[in-house]
């Protein structure tokens, strides 16, 4: 799925908890939202396997609440928040697709990396490939929440999410055939540097 997909879906979650404790403000969302971004930090390294824990996040994310719930402060949701939108992000990889360059001819059968277990999860596919039409359809979901909810920069931050998620949606499969003619022309020196997934078909 879109980083903006998991963005808007940690988005949703804070603003859950704002609905019901309204105190937090808009630290809620932004800690969820950025929680749910946060995985995709490594998409150039190891990605959905060095950031990703679908297991651990999960874990923590338990007790972070607990605290949360006990000594409600505005660290201690933000940390909650964080975590479970990590969380949400590192589980919701598994119904995606798999880590090809071309996802949607579906020959991966890696999803995200279960560090628990040792082993990488398959793809379910329920969302196609990032950027697939029920991947857009997803993120609008998501955004409808916190566009009800909210107003001002919040509001302009999900516009912009959706604006990207759209873009992305529509040039999605354009951009590989694009990244194929310039992987094509590099030098091995620099193909060596570049993921497995980007390179595997030049090897």
């Amino acid at each position: 799925m879109m980083a903006t997909t998991h963005a808007l879906a940690g988005a949703v979650l804070g603003t859950l908890v704002f609905l019901v404790a309204p105190e937090v403000g808009v630290v809620a969302v932004a800690a969820a939202a950025f929680g749910g971004l946060f995985p995709d930090f490594d998409l150039y390294a190891g990605h959905r396997k060095t950031l990703h824990f679908p297991v651990y996040f999960s874990a923590l994310a338990v007790p972070a609440t607990v605290l949360a719930l006990a000594v409600p402060t505005t660290l201690s949701v933000a940390v909650a928040l964080f975590l479970a939108g990590a969380a949400l992000h590192s589980v919701m990889d598994a119904f995606g697709g798999g880590l090809e360059l071309k996802p949607w001819q579906g020959t991966s059968d890696r999803a995200v990396y279960d560090h628990f277990r040792g082993r990488w999860v398959p793809p379910r596919r329920w969302i196609r490939y990032d950027g697939a039409p029920e991947d857009l359809l997803l993120a609008g979901t998501f955004a409808a929440l916190p566009l009800a909810v909210f107003d001002g920069p919040v509001q302009s931050a999900v516009v912009v999410a959706l604006a990207v998620s759209a873009v992305y949606a529509l040039l999605r499969k354009p951009l590989v055939a694009v990244a194929e003619r310039v992987v094509a022309a590099l030098p091995t020196h620099v193909l060596d540097r570049l993921p497995e997934r980007f390179v595997e078909d030049f090897r």
